[in-house]
């Protein structure tokens, strides 16, 4: 046995969550940011994103709810600790994992369609997509990532199977997209297991919270904050970025882990 794989480590502090458990409490999140949305939507009214009482109501208050949910549990197992802060590092390339989210973002961001929209609703988008980024980084590299830890898988099983569950949670837009949703939860899969590496590599789950949500806003920006919505070529950028950073991934692959572990 490797002793030395992070996956293998002392036990932490804290209780344990099972499988099951963990299920719940991806569903219950799930279904706050869900039937939140409709019951926003029934109150309101509002139907897209157009305006910034639309967003508050359709985003803020239901994705809110579901990141005090997410803290709340993360509180009462006692892992705001090691939600917030990773020891499992790996070698220093895999920095070119966020370094390319960042670069995706600046020239991916639609500025003209922001800034006809103003600065108020610049910034209630921007906090929705913070909410989104904290809650499911805080779910499932963070709450996830821990469970399968727990259960002793290796990290390369940890990176799998938790990229796999945040892809597959996404099927449930099949209910409103149909067929569609299949490719979206393979990217979203892909997406997950970027996200992983930058909580690895930056040793914490605040930097790939803050990119995973600045992501979203990105692409909300070129596709969804306008009522006659042309095509914006800057969204192309966040979507090459799968397929480069996949090569890129499968390459070196075998050079992940730190050298001690790699090697050991």
């Amino acid at each position: 046995m490797n002793t030395s794989d992070p996956a293998l480590s002392a036990p932490r502090a804290g209780r344990r969550l099972s499988y099951p458990m963990f299920a719940l409490v991806v569903i219950v999140y799930l279904a706050i940011i869900q039937l939140g949305g409709l019951l926003m939507k029934s109150l309101t009214g509002a139907e897209d994103m157009l305006s910034t009482r639309s967003v508050f109501y359709g985003m803020i208050i239901p994705l809110g709810a579901a990141l005090v949910f997410t803290y709340g549990v993360i509180a009462y197992l006692g892992w705001l600790r090691p939600v917030l802060h990773d020891d499992h590092p790996t070698r220093s390339w895999v920095r070119i994992v966020p370094i390319v989210f960042v670069v995706a973002i600046i020239f991916g961001i639609n500025y003209s369609a922001l800034a006809d929209k103003g600065l108020l609703y610049v910034l209630v988008l921007l906090i929705a997509t913070q909410f989104v980024g904290w809650g499911e980084e805080g779910v499932f590299r963070g709450i996830g990532v821990l469970v399968l830890r727990d259960h002793g898988l290796t990290e390369g099983r940890v990176a799998l199977w938790s990229s796999i569950v945040f892809g597959a949670v996404h099927l449930t837009n099949g209910i409103t997209h149909g067929v569609s949703a299949v490719p979206q939860a393979i990217m979203v899969s892909l997406a997950g297991y970027f996200f992983y590496l930058t909580r690895r590599v930056s040793r914490g789950n605040a930097i790939n919270s803050v990119l995973h949500g600045l992501f979203d806003f990105t692409l909300i920006s070129g596709t969804m904050i306008m009522a006659d919505p042309t095509f914006y070529p800057g969204t192309l950028l966040p979507i090459l970025l799968y397929p480069v950073l996949a090569i890129v991934l499968v390459i070196k692959r075998r050079s992940i882990e730190p050298a001690t572990l790699a090697t050991s």
